[in-house]
């Protein structure tokens, strides 16, 4: 059977597209390997109507709501290969299973690679954090840390005393200069240039001089790369943004390779559950009127 849309990821994006395509009544294939990016958070913040809503309860109750749509079906498992074909695009699992497409929506996700630092992992998305507007209120006005990954750190350090005094840890991976010193200052950050031993305890950052500055969050920049290699498979263009690569996209979703289209946090320079939402909305409706007009 051919569908009339394959969307490759069932997390927040490539839900909200299979939507749109979905109350359009055009057959649909989501193909899911289950793995969220914002799986090791307790909560998800400022997406409207659910805000402070466990992540897993939010993607579960959108799962159900596509799933309600007869002309939706759902595999989970990995998509391990894509190729073009005549009329389309085909999708192999790792379970062998085979699909054909008209139309292709690249909904893949990204993997964050956090800073190689002792207890930090175990304490990503609970008390180490990268996105101060989804997790920073909750922190209570605490004392909170940045940790350095590169130059990307300064706009985290001058950022992040919104909700809290803050400390920037440059950990030999960031030395300000002069002028940006005095911007930190300006914003009452303090900076820290003994390295960083390990995270323990909630958020507590064990430094090489053996002293240890308990907070009440810590924020890194991770870099990401595409969860699959699907995208490049197929030939998609792709942009360097500042935490890693992204696709290429038109203003209305589609790749370089006519008829696949990507959205999510693989086709933006940065993301949120909000913004993945909004733009899988828009590319579900770019993907339908490119069905019906070419």
């Amino acid at each position: 059977m051919q569908f009339d849309v394959i969307v490759v990821g069932g997390s927040y994006a490539g839900m909200a597209a299979a939507l749109q395509v979905a109350r359009a009544r055009r057959r649909i294939m989501v193909i899911d390997a289950g793995l969220r990016r914002n799986r090791f958070a307790r909560h998800s913040h400022g997406f409207l109507s659910r805000d402070g809503h466990e992540p897993e309860r939010i993607a579960a109750e959108a799962r159900e709501q596509l799933l309600a749509y007869p002309n939706v079906a759902w595999t989970e498992g990995r998509a391990e290969s894509a190729e073009q074909v005549d009329g389309g695009f085909r999708i192999a699992t790792e379970a062998g299973e085979s699909f054909e497409g008209r139309r292709l929506v690249l909904a893949l996700g990204v993997v964050d690679r956090l800073p190689d630092v002792p207890g930090l992992a175990e304490r990503w998305g609970r008390s180490v954090f990268h996105c101060p507007y989804c997790h920073g209120y909750e922190l209570g006005g605490g004392p909170l840390g940045v940790l350095a990954t590169g130059p990307a750190a300064m706009h985290q350090a001058l950022l992040i005393p919104e909700w809290g005094p803050t400390t920037l840890f440059t950990n030999g991976a960031f030395s300000p200069g002069d002028e940006e010193l005095a911007q930190l200052a300006a914003r009452g950050v303090s900076v820290e240039a003994v390295p960083v031993d390990g995270i323990a305890g909630h958020a507590d950052v064990h430094l090489a001089d053996s002293r240890t500055i308990a907070l009440a969050g810590l924020f890194t920049v991770s870099t990401t790369r595409p969860a699959s290699p699907l995208a490049e498979e197929l030939g998609c263009a792709h942009e360097e943004g500042p935490l890693g690569p992204f696709i290429r996209t038109d203003a209305m979703k589609q790749t370089s390779i006519p008829g696949a289209f990507a959205c999510g946090d693989v086709a933006r320079a940065t993301g949120t559950v909000s913004l993945a939402v909004g733009d899988g909305a828009l590319t579900g409706a770019a993907v339908h009127r490119s069905l019906l007009l070419g």
